[in-house]
């Protein structure tokens, strides 16, 4: 059965609101340090936009996170608890930049926080991944490992529920060109439009790959990400 037949109903409605850009996490505020690289020229137009999103997702941090996803995803359905709190932890130590980091972490936080409010049911699969009421021994929750919990829990097929996360990312990033390129609305919903064939590779390829190919080449994100913080001015948050 496709991902497509697959959704239906309710679990289609859960995943739109999932991936909405309206999900109260602060997912607007962040270009991910493309506002850097836009400042530096290194960004100029839309073929340069869409040749750094697509590398993202074929090398970079978010097929890693795709991979991440279809593990936490497959744990939240067992359940095995150790296993959440492990990718969960893996997944933290994986960031590149502190600002990544805190990003994730935000992110997941607030939805973690929106899920207890919609569905307090879920609350154990999200306390196993470390996040309590005691500072000292919490663990923040990623914002894909929070999603990949809210996808099991609700029953949203997993290629769907990544597909979705992936989509969500890059139209985020769209709509950081768009205003600091900048790019037209139409230009940036075309590019969209181009990403899909990306975006669907990565979400297949995320589903099989191995743990041992777990790997990623986003050192170029990371440094933008840390000069952030020191331009003279932004429309984004670090």
């Amino acid at each position: 059965m496709t991902c497509e037949a697959a959704l239906g109903g309710e679990r289609l409605l859960r995943l739109l609101q999932l991936a909405s850009p309206a999900l109260p996490v602060g997912a607007y505020s962040y270009s991910e340090g493309l506002e850097t690289l836009v400042a530096q020229g290194q960004l100029p137009d839309v073929s340069s936009l869409q040749h750094w999103i697509e590398q993202e997702l074929a090398a970079g941090a978010m097929r890693l996170e795709a991979a991440v996803m279809a593990r936490v995803y497959e744990a939240a359905i067992a359940p095995d608890l150790p296993a959440l709190r492990h990718w969960n932890q893996w997944l933290s130590a994986l960031r590149e930049a502190e600002e990544l980091r805190l990003q994730s972490w935000q992110m997941g936080r607030s939805l973690y926080r929106l899920l207890l409010e919609l569905d307090p049911s879920v609350s154990p699969l999200l306390e196993a991944c470390g996040e309590t009421s005691n500072a000292a021994e919490s663990f923040a929750v990623n914002f894909a490992v929070a999603y990949a919990i809210a996808a099991a829990h609700w029953q949203i097929d997993s290629r769907a529920a990544i597909l979705g996360y992936l989509h969500s990312w890059a139209s985020n990033l769209v709509n950081a060109g768009v205003k600091l390129i900048p790019l037209g609305q139409t230009a940036g919903q075309r590019l969209l439009l181009s990403l899909a064939p990306a975006i669907a590779r990565t979400t297949d390829e995320a589903l099989v790959l191995p743990t041992d190919d777990f790997g990623a080449c986003s050192w170029g994100q990371a440094i933008a990400c840390m000069a952030h913080e020191t331009l003279y001015t932004r429309l984004f948050r670090s």
